[in-house]
C-alpha cells in the first residue's frame, strides 16, 4: 500500500464520522451525552456493539493465536453466550429498574459511598488500561504502514489518533457512537468477508467450511489436561465470567444498552448481539486458519500480532485486500475506543465528581466537557507508557490477563450484593478490593510454581472469589431488607 491510499482513507473515514456527530449533536446535552436520550433503536445497540465488542485487538490478534493455539478461543466464546444471558435475565432488569446513569450507583444503594467509589476506580482502571492497550495496537500498525515514512514520531500518531475520537464524540457522546458503531461494525465486517474471500482464492478453497473442518487448526475442544491454560472448562467458564463483567458490569458495554428506550428492546439487543457476536468470532478463527496456511506455504515469517498485518499490506494479497484491512481495524479500534472514552467520562464525572448533584445544567456541561479532554489526555499518556513495554507481547492475552486482576473485585461486589443480603463495613472495602488482585497473583504463583496448575482466564474467577470472601469476613451483624 503506499501512503497516499492509506491518507485518502483515513480522510473518507473520519469526514464520514464527523458528519455523522454533525447531525446526531445538534442540540445535545448531558442526557444526550450520557444516555442518547433513551432513544436508540435496539437493532442498531445490537449491531454497533458487536464492533464494540471485538475492537481492533480481536482484529488482530484472534487471528493471529490460531497457531499457536488453534481455535480453542471458541471455548471462550461459547462461555460468552452463558455470560450475555445473565446480563440479559439479571442485570439489566436492576440497571433499568434503578433507572441508573452509571451502573456502579448501585453499589452505593447497597453497600455505601466507599463501595460505591471503589467500583468506579476500577472500572476507570480497567477501560483506561483496555482501551490504550487497544488504540496502541492501531496506532503502532498506522506508524508502521504511514507515519514511519514521513518521520513522525509515535507520539504524534497516538496524539492524532485520540483526538479524532475526542472530536466526532465530544457533542453528542453516546448518541453520536450509536451510530457510529453501527457504520465501523459494518466497516469491520465487511473487511473480514474480503480477506476471507481473497485468501480462499488464493488457496484456491472452494468450501471453506470444509477446508477449516479438515485442518490440523480446528482442533476447538481441549479436555486433556486440567492443568493446561486452554483446558474447556477453564476457558468455558471464565469466558462466562470475562463477559458478565467486561460487558455486564462495565459501565462503558451497559451504557449503550441503557440508550434503549426499554427494558425490553435492551434484552432483545443482548439476544442478537450473543448470536452475531460467537458467529463473527468463528469466522475470525477461520480467517486465522487462512493466514497461518498462507504465510506457510508461501514462506512468509509472520507470527501471532504481525500475522494479518504482514499479509495484508505488503501487497500479495492486492490492493483491494490491503485497504479492506486498513479499514476494518481502524473501524474495529475507532467503534471500542470511542465509547470507552464517553463511558471514562460518563463514570468520572457521575460517580467520582457527581455533577448530577449540581444545580446548574450549564456547570454540568462545563465540568463533563473539561473531563472528556481529560482522559483523552489520559489515554495518550497511557498508550505512550505501553509503548516500551508490550511492544513484542501478543495483546489480547495481555487484555485479559489485566482484566482477570482489575474486573475481579466488582464482579466479587456485585455477585456479593446481589446473592447475599448482607451488609458489610463500608469503610473497609476499599482495602478488600486492592488486596484481592495481589492474593489472586500469590495464589496463581504458587498453583503454576508447585501444582503446574495454570488459572489461565479462570483467574477472573479466583479473584472474585477472593473478594468475596474478603466482603464476607467483614460483615455487619443486619442484612437488607
Amino acid at each position: 500500500m503506499q501512503p497516499i491510499h492509506i491518507i485518502l482513507l483515513i480522510i473518507a473515514y473520519f469526514s464520514v464520522l464527523i458528519y455523522i456527530s454533525f447531525l446526531t449533536g445538534k442540540s445535545a446535552n448531558n442526557k444526550t451525552f450520557f444516555k442518547a436520550n433513551n432513544s436508540s433503536p435496539w437493532y442498531l445497540v445490537a449491531f454497533g456493539m458487536v464492533g464494540a465488542s471485538l475492537s481492533g485487538v480481536t482484529f488482530i490478534s484472534v487471528p493471529g493465536w490460531v497457531e499457536a493455539q488453534s481455535m480453542s478461543y471458541m471455548q471462550m466464546v461459547l462461555g460468552y453466550v452463558v455470560g450475555y444471558a445473565v446480563i440479559g435475565l439479571v442485570l439489566l432488569p436492576l440497571y433499568y429498574r434503578l433507572n441508573l446513569t452509571s451502573i456502579y450507583t448501585y453499589l452505593q444503594d447497597r453497600f455505601g459511598n466507599y463501595s460505591y467509589k471503589t467500583g468506579a476506580s476500577f472500572f476507570l482502571l480497567s477501560r483506561t488500561i483496555g482501551s490504550a492497550f487497544r488504540l496502541f495496537l492501531v496506532a503502532n500498525v498506522l506508524q508502521l504502514l504511514l507515519f514511519d515514512g514521513f518521520g513522525v514520531p509515535f507520539w504524534v500518531t497516538v496524539t492524532i489518533t485520540i483526538a479524532l475520537i475526542w472530536l466526532y464524540t465530544f457533542k453528542g457522546g453516546m448518541k453520536t457512537i450509536v451510530w457510529t458503531d453501527t457504520l465501523q461494525t459494518l466497516f469491520m465486517l465487511i473487511a473480514v468477508g474480503v480477506c476471507i474471500y481473497t485468501i480462499s482464492d488464493e488457496l484456491q478453497i472452494t468450501n471453506i467450511f470444509s477446508y477449516v473442518a479438515d485442518s490440523s487448526l480446528s482442533k476447538t475442544f481441549f479436555f486433556e489436561d486440567v492443568n493446561a491454560g486452554n483446558y474447556f472448562w477453564k476457558q468455558f467458564l471464565a469466558g462466562a465470567f470475562v463477559s458478565i463483567v467486561m460487558t455486564g458490569l462495565d459501565q462503558d458495554m451497559m451504557q449503550k444498552n441503557l440508550t434503549c428506550r426499554n427494558l425490553k428492546d435492551a434484552q432483545k439487543n443482548m439476544f442478537w448481539f450473543t448470536i452475531v457476536l460467537v458467529i463473527v468470532n468463528f469466522f475470525f478463527l477461520a480467517l486465522g486458519i487462512l493466514l497461518t496456511d498462507y504465510a506457510q506455504k508461501n514462506g512468509i515469517d509472520a507470527h501471532k500480532d504481525e500475522l494479518f498485518p504482514v499479509l495484508a499490506t505488503q501487497g500479495t494479497l492486492g490492493l483491494t485486500t490491503g485497504i479492506f484491512f486498513l479499514l476494518g481495524l481502524i473501524a474495529a479500534a475507532y467503534s471500542s475506543a470511542d465509547s470507552a472514552l464517553t463511558a471514562l467520562t460518563t463514570s468520572f464525572s457521575i460517580d467520582i465528581l457527581e455533577i448530577d448533584k449540581k444545580k446548574s445544567e450549564e456547570d454540568q456541561e462545563k465540568i463533563r466537557k473539561k473531563i472528556h479532554i481529560l482522559f483523552s489526555f489520559i489515554l495518550i499518556g497511557t498508550i505512550l507508557i505501553f509503548k516500551y513495554f508490550i511492544a513484542d507481547a501478543s495483546v489480547i492475552a495481555k487484555i485479559f490477563s489485566f482484566a482477570n486482576y482489575t474486573y475481579g473485585p466488582l464482579l466479587g461486589l456485585y455477585a456479593f450484593g446481589l446473592f447475599t443480603k448482607l451488609k458489610v463495613k463500608d469503610k473497609a472495602v476499599p482495602f478488600i478490593c486492592i488486596a484481592s488482585p495481589f492474593l489472586t497473583y500469590l495464589v496463581s504463583y504458587l498453583c503454576l510454581h508447585y501444582f503446574n496448575f495454570d488459572f489461565s482466564f479462570s483467574l477472573l474467577i479466583l479473584n472474585g472469589l477472593i473478594t468475596f470472601i474478603g466482603l464476607l469476613l467483614f460483615k455487619l451483624n443486619k442484612s437488607v431488607s
